[in-house]
């Protein structure tokens, strides 16, 4: 199953976020298995991999030896303008910078981290509140010129500035949280998305894994769910009638729940790409066979009217 983002660039329906292979979820993963794994997710159709420079150097190696031989049957995603992190009066704060010259020299790194001469699509991880919408937007123009990357998109960036960018530079895509417990993106994005051929990359699909209905609770000290708000234990109880919900529908299509919440994101829109993570080979191989699960129209309306009858906490983090 294929999809578009944006005018044309053609990926898997459900892509692969590698940043847990390194950062957010305890100690790096194998390098050998996650290797393997990345190669699987190709022969699956799962062509779409993200990463990002702020989840480690390694990150972005370990794409580009994963993809020595298979390039071009891969479509890499990668990021600019944060630049590192620091704490802040207690707080972890990203360092952000999209000055022009920060970002030509940010993807000569990624390309030499990823091992390519070019990059499928570069997102603009965060905003810089220094740098205007159009200077960044006229660098990315300058960087499909010169063939360091073909397509360009933002993350979590506000419609009025993405509007401006656009003016400059069609954006290709936009990648934001989207799940049955943060639908934010339905209130407005959508219908900015389809008016203006922009495509969604949907992060955390699963809840940051708490949607499969195999999350036990555990975390590691290093686990970046210790100080998300929806791993309060408060807020899981709230939303523990979802996975309830899940599993019944789950046991009548003869699926999984991963597999249930995936193919509702695919049933939403057209230009909606999920990308979960992981680093395990069977759950990989679960979450792609979302793309073989059909849900009909009134399924969907089904699941809908009942996730708006829950009293969910749709907690960001």
């Amino acid at each position: 199953m294929k999809r578009i983002l944006g005018k044309d660039l053609e990926v898997g329906a459900i892509g692969l976020g590698i940043m847990g292979m390194d950062h957010g979820y305890g100690e790096p993963a194998d390098r050998n298995e996650m290797k393997r794994l990345i190669a699987r997710s190709i022969e699956l159709g799962g062509n779409l991999f993200d990463t990002a420079p702020v989840y480690g150097e390694q990150n972005e190696k370990l794409l580009g030896e994963a993809l020595r031989g298979r390039r071009d049957r891969a479509v890499i995603a990668t990021k600019f303008g944060i630049t590192g992190q620091q704490i802040i009066n207690g707080k972890l704060e990203n360092i952000l910078d999209s000055s022009p010259r920060s970002i030509k020299r940010q993807v000569e790194i990624s390309l030499k981290n990823l091992q390519t001469d070019y990059i499928d699509l570069y997102y603009q991880h965060r905003i810089d509140p220094n740098v205007e919408p159009e200077a960044v937007a006229q660098v990315m123009k300058e960087l499909v010129k010169e063939g360091n990357i073909r397509h360009w998109g933002v993350s979590n960036a506000p419609i009025n500035y993405i509007l401006k960018a656009h003016a400059v530079l069609p954006v290709t895509a936009m990648e934001n949280q989207y799940s049955m417990l943060f639908r934010a993106p339905e209130k407005e994005l959508f219908a900015f998305c389809e008016r203006n051929n922009i495509g969604f990359v949907a992060y955390s699909p699963l809840a940051n894994g708490f949607l499969s209905g195999k999350f036990n609770g555990t975390r590691g000290e290093s686990d970046l769910r210790n100080i998300m708000g929806r791993f309060r234990p408060k807020v899981m109880a709230k939303n523990q009638a979802v996975i309830e919900y899940l599993k019944e529908l789950a046991k009548a299509k003869n699926a999984t729940p991963a597999q249930i919440v995936l193919a509702w994101h695919l049933a939403q829109r057209a230009f909606i790409v999920p990308i979960p993570g992981t680093t395990k080979m069977s759950r990989l191989e679960e979450n792609l066979g979302a793309m073989k699960l059909n849900l009909s129209a009134e399924e969907l309306a089904n699941i809908n009217a009942k996730l708006d009858e829950m009293d969910l906490d749709e907690t960001h983090f």
